[in-house]
């Protein structure tokens, strides 16, 4: 999802507020810290990706990331520290991931990750690029670096079902979970359960009295 471009307030063609007023657009959906999007734009692209899937029946996927143990790493090393961890991974997110996936910031140690037109092997191996990318980073810190993991949950809208985004982030968070339940450092991803296309007693009558010529 993009924002349309900004028009002068004053109408001019060499507006000197334009400038001005395209930071603070910016400065709307952007996360201070990391210069990712923030929550708030999360929100809003991810039902725009879904009514996409509903009308085009492309899939799209969405991933969750939660560094592991950060608190130790706050508590150890100091939350200026802490904030150095989450601007390389943020750095490393966009470089790992593609050019029109969409990554925010969803709060404190926590990514997401918006991956339109994506069924799930190939959100898999997204996902699985960006783990072992941070797993073999040296991130620096003020003094020496540090080793940090992530753990990954990825769910899929996979056709033009009716599925909601808190849906969807719930599925993600639980593949989530399901990651760190396993040990950390690791993907894990959950799908809609497919359609019961079971045959009605009904049903099937129709179709054998259709093809039986009687």
């Amino acid at each position: 999802m993009s924002l349309s471009p900004a028009v002068c307030p004053v109408g001019e063609t060499g507006c000197p507020l334009l400038q001005e007023v395209t930071e603070l657009r910016q400065q709307v959906i952007t996360d201070p810290l990391t210069g990712l999007h923030n929550v708030r734009y999360f929100h809003n692209s991810l039902e725009h990706e879904l009514e996409r899937t509903r009308r085009t029946g492309m899939a799209t996927a969405l991933m969750m990331v939660d560094l592991d143990h950060f608190k130790n790493i706050n508590d150890t090393h100091g939350h200026e520290n802490g904030n150095r961890v989450l601007i390389f991974v943020a750095e490393l997110l966009n470089s790992a991931t593609r050019k029109l996936d969409l990554c925010c910031r969803y709060g404190g140690e926590e990514f997401a990750v918006i991956l339109p037109s994506t069924e799930l092997m190939l959100a898999r191996q997204v996902a699985e690029r960006f783990r072992q990318a941070l797993e073999e980073s040296d991130i620096p810190l003020t003094e020496g670096t540090l080793k940090v993991t992530a753990s990954i949950g990825i769910a899929v809208a996979p056709d033009s079902d009716e599925i909601e985004p808190g849906a969807l982030i719930e599925m993600a968070d639980g593949a989530l979970y399901e990651a760190k339940r396993g040990g950390r450092n690791q993907v894990r991803a959950q799908r809609p359960p497919e359609k019961d296309h079971h045959v009605t007693v009904d049903e099937r009558d129709a179709l054998r009295n259709l093809f039986s010529g009687d």
